[in-house]
């Protein structure tokens, strides 16, 4: 039906919004439409269309199964997805389950009858299109911007989601996320899976082909990633970084990141090569097998222009023939096609983003067609182009607005003229580089109508050489014609109409212009106004020939007919048409020829056209035919007339919107170009269409009336959002237009909705409006807002309530004297009656008769006679205010009458009080405005408008009650700056605001505000603990600063060694250092990390300490020096603690005496556990320098004791070589320094000494052993386990070691096996034996008794063996008891009598010492018979347990 079509832009910001079947048809959305071209690598065919959606097309797909490429599915914001076949253009299906924007879709590859989509709440739904069923899922409560079906296992669909999650479930399973693909960390735009299973990828991105069965897939973010994820194993394995590609010629667009919207593709033949877009419109292909940084190739890559120019939305690839063809849609709006072998682009198809409102050909450039765009944009068109049947430029600079009108000039070529919705006049040189002359007047409206002409005073004045020989004029929405020099665009502009006065000496108002259209030879103009009447001016003064009233709307068009025809009088034809669905045709033969001396009237028309059904909006001549018109209408439809016969000639109905322009072919005489609201642009031949004449039965209007009925229930639908409408839906009337379109500055995206209502127009006058032609006044007052970007739908409304146009039809406000109105809509008599009766009343002096004006039926005459009068019409409509609950109608009518306490009291009273009656209330005293501002404060409460409530207190000087009003709704912040603003500052009232403020943030846990408030309120104490809560580093160093700072000396303390001690936790030495630091009462614990860090720095080299340091001083470095000696060292060179400063050494080691050092348990973590050495190892270092010998030993038995008790024999025997590195001979240095005669000092000293025996007994028993296997498993009852004691950890420990003979002496042994020691552990292990007995027993005892209250059927002697049981115990148990309790009493009291000092200071386990020194001396070498013997009495006497028993046993066999 049409040779040639550009069709509407595919919509943005879509993952799957075209697609295209194995045999050539390529679909995609475009509005709420789907285009349907036929496309080879020569050229592309628009076939048809596929309507029904009410909203805009978010997605498009094609069932890819042999047999069924014709089928295909759609998703629109209409939240429908409708089934199709392509080839019949029918709908076959469609279902509506989804409650919420639909985002993704797509056609599963392997089961032909699924299709899977999903929607923004998260939503995913699965159609079987053969049963119609429908199955839900929810896998992740996020957006989903993308999904795909796996080609390979029909119940796995990939998912991705706008946070960059990408999700793999298993429909088979409910939905059940098998994978989470984790990787991106913003929007997927697009999924991609290999469909070829020859492909397989290496973590380190190595590609091989053919190797064992997987499948990949691909994954293109707005992060500016591309990642390909193995679905069978779940995660990454490679990552390819977009390229930042500068293109020759173009700027670097500082915005580009912010607009990526990166897809992918992966092509169905090529499983190791994908394709992608990049930043500024490039594709790439991705070669995964190629090594190195570089992989891509860019496409179009040979010459400039290949290229798109903005960002890419949608790929997809089928084969032609023997070449592979890649389609692509992009924000430019053009549809390229890539032969993906020389990756060369093959053809573009541009598409259209607005109406297209104009149409040109050029009269010097054959074929050369220019189009006005709404999506502010100019496009020229070679029609006669051979190779490329769509050469089309694009021009966009110095536009930004919709193009409305166009003109070329009649003689310069490549000189075009154009209008904008804004005002703007410019003229653009097509065939140079250079941005537009753009006129420095402007119209305040629309430009509708631009024409070249002779020049007219007083551009015509002066010299032939200073003068142009055309000038430009440009009609515009307000009504005024202005004439543009096109030599000096920078001046200003003169209007026409004030020549047109002075030549004719108009005195009366000229109506609005809306259209102008000079003659072909340049001697007569003609303009249309807005009341429908013609005027036709004789140039160069304009001197008006003839006024034409024949149409009685607005003028939409007016066109003269050629000059070239074979009848010489058609020239002087003029066809005009308006809003009222007629075209006129007029000969001005005569009044061009011999015009009058005045003007003359015409009311007859030439011919008349009738057959369209609404507004006529645009007229061509055939510029090959005498007497050929072609005319379109709103109706949709193009009509070709015969002039001369008055007859119908064809009529074109391919358009689906209403019709804005027409132009007649200037090359071939059977072709007419044809444009609309439908965003397309049709060239059809007149010869080849099947209609005659216009659809009578005024079909496009019933469509017009019922996509208005949509959009009107569409804006009364609620919103599933909070807040009423969607955000998309407050915005401003939305157009057709996309203010972002090729290179354009906003970012916007596109509108889904662009159909306009209808005008209500009076049929028996002018139309409502004077402010240009109705056609372009209704589609530019719909369109006249830019469409808005939304990132996850690009979701748009149409929202025709804010039109500027049906503006006009504001709602009139209720009248405040209803009654006395209404009496003026009564019968025309009646109101005559009432002139009749005010005559009387006026003119009778009093003598009215029953007529009191004012009141009951004569209420109207209240405002026409006196004020008494007027008084009683106030008191009737205050009575009828009441009863319709009008009250502030009530009071302004009081106010009217003066009584301004009545009108107060009475809004008081009402609830009804207004800033402007508060505003009045000083004029009736103090007192009034008082009482007036209370009881507004008390309504303002009620409204929950505490705010404005506190202010107005405030102002009567409440100022406590403003401050409490405040307080108790939460308002703290403005309630200080009140109390702050008015209070002075020690009123216990802001003390009190700020604690109650702080308690508030501390619980929600705001605790930096908390703390300024505690800091405000002198609570300094309070800020500190505050900031301290949150209990990490910074904060509790900024908390003990602010203790510091404010005097909580005590605070500062506590809160700096907690954070110090975190510090080392962290292994921070220097940090912590500093912050002790800036206490000096922390000088002690300064020494404890001082030797914390040089004992980990020491262990570090053993197996003890394995965890890093984040930072350490260089004196704590390990040295052969003697660790004490080191200590000593460094405490005199950083903190000035020597032994020449006896006072200040005391001081410290009574500090750290006080601190109480917990005793070692193995649930404490070995990083606390040297911090408790270094403590003891600190105090001995102390007592060391104080002399105080006894403490020394003390202190170094608590040390060495420590990684005893805790099962550590390693960190035991480390820390004995670190501190006695002489071994038994530096624990005899020790005991020289002692008084003989301290018992106390005695028993220390042996404990030294025995602990020291006891780690060399062991190093030299694994030293010299050969079998150590046989003890390693084995725990004695002191509860070491010797495992722990493993053969690697003493090997290390003893490498390099020499230990004498000696060691094995009589004396050697005899500190060891201690028999007081003995007999106390003994004692200590029968103690905690029958304690075990005793709690077993009980537990058996509660076990049964439990058991036998549950039973329902005891027997009388099981109730009796259960009271004995409940009761004293009796028979056996009660034995047992009495025994057990008996003997703990008995090993209480020798534990009793055992001297203090021995269970005072730890012991190595004497058994442990016997059994490991009868096991040497029968398997490694002899010992002296009576050291055997005694160990064996010893174990005879006190290892009576069993586990000791089994131990020598198995031991010394």
């Amino acid at each position: 039906m049409h040779q040639r079509h550009l069709p509407a832009s595919p919509n943005w910001y879509c993952s799957r919004c075209s697609d295209i079947n194995g045999k050539g048809v390529l679909g995609f959305g475009a509005k709420n439409t789907i285009y349907l071209l036929n496309v080879t690598a020569v050229s592309p065919a628009v076939t048809g269309e596929l309507t029904g959606h009410t909203e805009r097309v978010s997605g498009f797909v094609f069932c890819s199964h042999d047999g069924q490429e014709h089928i295909c599915a759609s998703t629109s914001d209409d939240k429908t997805v409708k089934i199709w076949d392509a080839e019949q253009k029918i709908l076959l299906k469609e279902h509506n389950v989804h409650q919420s924007t639909i985002s993704a879709v797509h056609w599963s590859p392997v089961q032909k009858l699924l299709l899977v989509t999903g929607d923004e709440k998260g939503i995913v739904v699965c159609y079987w299109f053969s049963s119609n069923d429908t199955q839900s899922f929810f896998p992740e409560p996020r957006t989903i911007f993308c999904l795909s079906c796996s080609p390979h296992e029909e119940n796995y669909i990939a998912v991705g989601y706008k946070d960059g999650m990408i999700v793999v479930i298993d429909i088979s399973k409910k939905g059940e996320v098998i994978h989470q693909l984790r990787g991106h960390d913003d929007e997927i735009h697009a999924l991609a899976c290999d469909m070829s299973l020859t492909l397989s990828i290496d973590g380190s991105n190595g590609v091989t082909e053919g190797a064992e069965m997987g499948y990949y897939l691909a994954s293109g973010s707005r992060d500016q990633t591309v990642r390909i994820w193995c679905t069978a194993r779940g995660k990454g394995v490679m990552t390819l970084k977009l390229p930042f590609l500068k293109r020759r010629g173009a700027g670097v667009d500082t915005a580009v990141k912010e607009r990526l919207w990166l897809t992918v593709h992966w092509p169905k033949g090529r499983p190791s090569q994908i394709v992608s877009s990049c930043f500024g419109g490039e594709i790439i292909m991705w070669d995964l097998k190629k090594s190195g940084k570089q992989k891509w190739s860019l496409l179009g890559s040979s010459s400039d222009g290949q290229n798109h120019s903005r960002i890419v939305f949608n790929m997809s690839s089928f084969r032609s023939g023997d070449r592979e063809l890649l389609l692509s849609t992009s924000m430019d709006r053009e549809i390229k096609c890539w032969d993906l072998a020389s990756l060369e682009c093959c053809w573009t198809l541009p598409t259209l983003g607005g109406f297209v409102y104009c149409l040109s050909f050029s009269p010097v450039g054959t074929g050369c067609l220019a189009l006005g765009i709404g999506d502010s944009m100019i496009r020229v068109w070679n029609t006669l182009s051979i190779q490329n049947q769509y050469d089309i430029k694009t021009f966009w600079q110095g536009v930004k607005s919709k193009v409305t009108a166009l003109a070329w000039h009649p003689l310069k070529e490549g000189s075009l003229a154009f209008g904008t919705d804004d005002g703007k006049v410019g003229i653009y040189e097509v065939y140079s580089n250079k941005p537009p002359q753009i006129s420095s007047t402007y119209h305040r409206r629309t430009v509708y109508s631009l024409s070249w002409g002779p020049p007219v005073p007083p551009m015509s004045f002066g010299g032939s050489g200073d003068k142009p020989s055309y000038s430009l004029y440009s009609c515009a929405g307000e009504g005024v014609i202005f004439q543009h020099d096109p030599w000096k665009l920078s001046g200003e502009a003169s209007n026409i109409d004030k020549l047109i006065r002075d030549t004719n000496n108009i005195k009366h108002k000229i109506p609005p212009h809306t259209d102008l259209s000079w003659k072909p030879d340049g001697s007569v103009l003609a303009i249309g106004n807005e009341d429908g009447s013609i005027e036709v001016l004789k140039a160069p003064m304009l001197k008006l020939l003839c006024t034409v009233q024949q149409h009685h709307k607005i003028i939409n068009s007016l066109r003269w007919h050629h000059e070239h025809s074979s009848q010489n009088e058609l020239q002087y034809l003029l066809a005009s048409g308006s809003s009222n669905a007629i075209v006129y045709v007029h000969d001005l033969k005569s009044v061009i020829e011999t015009p009058s001396e005045s003007p003359v009237l015409m009311t007859e028309p030439f011919r008349t056209l009738s057959g369209h059904t609404n507004k006529i909006t645009s007229l061509a001549w055939s510029p090959h035919h005498d007497g050929r018109l072609v005319t379109v209408c709103y109706d949709g439809t193009a009509q070709v007339w015969d002039v001369l016969k008055e007859e119908p000639v064809c009529n074109y109905r391919g358009h689906s919107g209403r019709l804005l322009c027409v132009q007649w072919s200037t090359v071939h005489p059977d072709l007419v170009w044809t444009g609309g609201d439908d965003f397309t642009l049709h060239e059809w031949a007149v010869s080849k269409q099947e209609h005659v004449t216009p659809p009578k039965t005024k079909k496009r209007v019933e469509m017009g009336k019922k996509r208005g009925a949509q959009k009107k229930s569409k804006t009364k639908k609620k919103a599933p959002e909070k807040g009423g409408m969607k955000a998309e839906e407050r915005e401003l009337p939305l157009g057709e237009e996309i203010k972002g379109a090729a290179g354009s500055e906003a970012e916007q995206g596109q509108s889904d909705n662009d159909e306009e209502e209808e005008e209500r127009e009076n049929t028996d006058g002018p139309s409502v409006t004077g402010n240009g032609p109705s056609f372009l006044l209704s589609s530019l007052a719909v369109s006249s807002a830019s469409s808005r970007f939304c990132a996850s739908s690009a979701v748009f409304e149409m929202s025709l309530r804010l039109s500027g146009y049906l503006s006009l039809k504001k709602r009139k406000p209720r009248s405040i004297l209803p009654l006395s109105t209404s009496m003026d809509h009564r019968p025309k008599e009646e109101l005559q009656q009432d002139c009749l009766t005010l005559a009387a009343v006026r003119y009778s002096h009093g003598q009215s008769g029953a007529c009191v004006p004012g009141s009951a039926d004569h209420i109207q005459l209240g405002l026409f006679t006196d004020r008494d009068a007027l008084y009683r019409m106030f008191q009737e409509e205050e009575e009828s205010h009441v009863e319709a609950g009008h009250y502030d109608s009530m009071v302004y009518l009081r106010l009217w009458k003066g009584d301004l306490i009545g009108a107060i009291n009475l809004a008081a009273e009402k609830g009804e009080l207004t800033d402007h009656l508060l505003s009045l209330a000083p004029m009736a005293g103090y007192q009034v405005w008082a009482r007036t501002v209370e009881a507004y404060v008390k309504q303002l409460c009620h409204h929950e408008q505490f705010l404005k409530a506190a202010s107005h207190l405030a102002s009567i000087h409440k100022l406590y009650e403003a401050i409490n009003l405040l307080k108790s709704h939460q308002f703290y912040r403005e309630a200080i700056a009140l109390a702050r603003a008015r209070l002075q500052s020690e009123d216990p009232v802001l003390k009190d605001l700020y604690m109650s403020w702080a308690a508030v943030l501390e619980k929600d846990g705001h605790y930096a505000a908390a703390a300024k408030c505690y800091l405000a309120a002198d609570s300094s104490f309070d800020a500190a603990k505050v900031i301290a809560k949150k209990g990490d580093v910074i904060s509790l160093r900024m908390a003990a600063n602010l203790a510091q700072i404010s005097g909580e000396s005590e605070l500062a303390h506590s809160l700096s060694l907690r954070c110090a001690k975190d510090l080392m936790l962290f292994q921070d030495w220097a940090a912590a250092q500093k912050v002790l630091r800036m206490q000096d009462s922390l000088l002690g614990h300064r020494l404890v990390f001082c030797v914390n860090e040089i004992l980990t720095q020491r262990l570090a080299d053993t197996d003890v300490v394995t965890w890093s340091v984040a930072s350490s001083h260089t004196w704590s470095k390990s040295c052969d020096e003697n660790f004490l000696s080191t200590v000593h060292r460094v405490w005199q060179s950083e903190f000035e603690v020597a032994a020449t400063d006896l006072v200040k050494v005391k001081t410290l080691h009574q500090q750290l005496r006080a601190i109480e050092n917990p005793p070692a348990t193995t649930s404490v973590p070995l990083k606390q556990l040297l911090f408790h050495i270094s403590l003891d190892v600190t105090l001995c270092a102390l007592s060391q320098l104080l002399c105080d010998w006894p403490s020394v030993l003390e202190d170094l038995l608590q040390a060495l004791t420590r990684g005893s008790e805790v099962g550590h024999f390693t960190l035991m025997t480390e820390v004995c070589q670190l501190l006695l590195t002489q071994g038994l001979e530096s624990v005899t240095f020790y005991k020289q320094k002692l008084d003989p005669t301290d018992e106390r000092s005695l028993v220390i000293s042996q404990s030294v000494e025995a602990f020291v025996c006891y780690q060399l007994m062991y190093k030299k028993w694994w030293n010299y052993s050969a079998e150590t296997s046989a003890l390693t498993n084995n725990t004695f009852s002191n509860g070491h386990c010797l495992t722990e004691k493993n053969q690697s950890e003493v090997d290390a420990n003893c490498n390099g070691e020499a230990q004498s003979d000696v060691i094995f002496s009589e004396g050697f042994w005899k500190v060891l096996l201690s028999e007081p020691h003995a007999n106390l552990q003994a004692t200590q292990r029968a103690i905690a034996e029958i304690q075990r007995r005793v709690t077993s027993l009980i537990q058996q005892h509660n076990q049964c008794k439990d058991s036998h209250e549950s039973s329902q059927a005891l027997s009388t002697s099981q109730s009796e063996t259960l009271e004995e049981h409940g009761g004293s115990l009796s028979g056996k148990s009660s034995e047992s008891l009495s025994t057990l309790t008996a003997q703990l009493a008995e090993h209480h009291k020798a534990l009793t009598a055992l001297p203090e000092l021995v269970k005072k200071y730890s012991f190595p386990d004497v058994m442990e010492c016997c059994i490991i020194l009868l096991h040497m001396g029968k398997h490694l070498t002899p010992f002296p018979q009576h050291i055997c013997s005694k160990a064996t009495t010893l174990l005879c006497k006190y290892g009576s347990t069993e586990s000791l028993g089994k131990a020598w046993k198995r031991l010394t066999q």
